[in-house]
């Protein structure tokens, strides 16, 4: 058994594949360490419209200006899970920024929570994008909340944005190409060199 895995080891493409899957291994290690740490299954997401920005003039995709108010596109930003009846309600910059399901279609949403309606042990919050010039039409009830925004930073957002663009595949698609050309098909072509075998002289 040992034997069979020292020569495994000494396969190249055993140790790639290894390697491949130790990668995985800790990107989805650290994604669920991170659900379970913050107590949210959406623990970070992508900024993916200028609702929250609140610079003037500019376009909102964040490069020249990362650090203005309040969201970019391509912020990534960090959410906790928390108690809805811990959630602070009033306008900018008072209210927590919430990540909600949208009640007409269950897409996230990333808006403050402006104002509260408690019915019964319900609690109904009114919500709406900084930038926007009126608040969303409809009440998010507190199950709809995912969580709260605690961090956001910038730029690293594009690179999840890039990837849900159609034209991301082809992209993903020639670097996976090239890195399998380097690795593998240019070992294979290029010549190897003579071997020089030493002669011992017993005396």
């Amino acid at each position: 058994m040992a034997t069979t895995l020292r020569r495994l080891w000494k396969n190249e493409y055993f140790k790639t594949a290894i390697m491949i899957v130790v990668i995985v291994a800790v990107v989805f290690g650290f994604w669920f360490g991170f659900q379970i740490v913050l107590g949210t299954p959406y623990p970070a997401l992508a900024v993916a419209s200028g609702s929250m920005c609140m610079t003037q003039h500019m376009s909102c995709d964040g490069w020249s200006h990362p650090f203005d108010r309040t969201l970019h596109v391509g912020d990534l930003i960090i959410i906790q899970g928390i108690d809805p009846k811990t959630i602070k309600v009033g306008p900018d910059p008072a209210g927590d920024i919430i990540v909600f399901h949208r009640l007409s279609d269950g897409e996230l949403i990333v808006h403050r929570a402006i104002a509260e309606r408690i019915v019964g042990n319900e609690t109904y919050f009114t919500t709406k994008g900084d930038a926007n010039y009126s608040q969303d039409p409809d009440e998010t009830p507190q199950e709809n909340v995912v969580g709260k925004v605690v961090m956001r930073i910038p730029w690293i957002g594009h690179l999840s944005l890039f990837m849900r663009d159609s034209s991301a595949i082809y992209v993903i698609m020639a670097i996976i190409i090239v890195l399998v050309v380097l690795e593998f098909i240019i070992p294979v072509l290029r010549p190897k060199e003579p071997t020089v075998e030493a002669n011992a002289n017993v005396n």
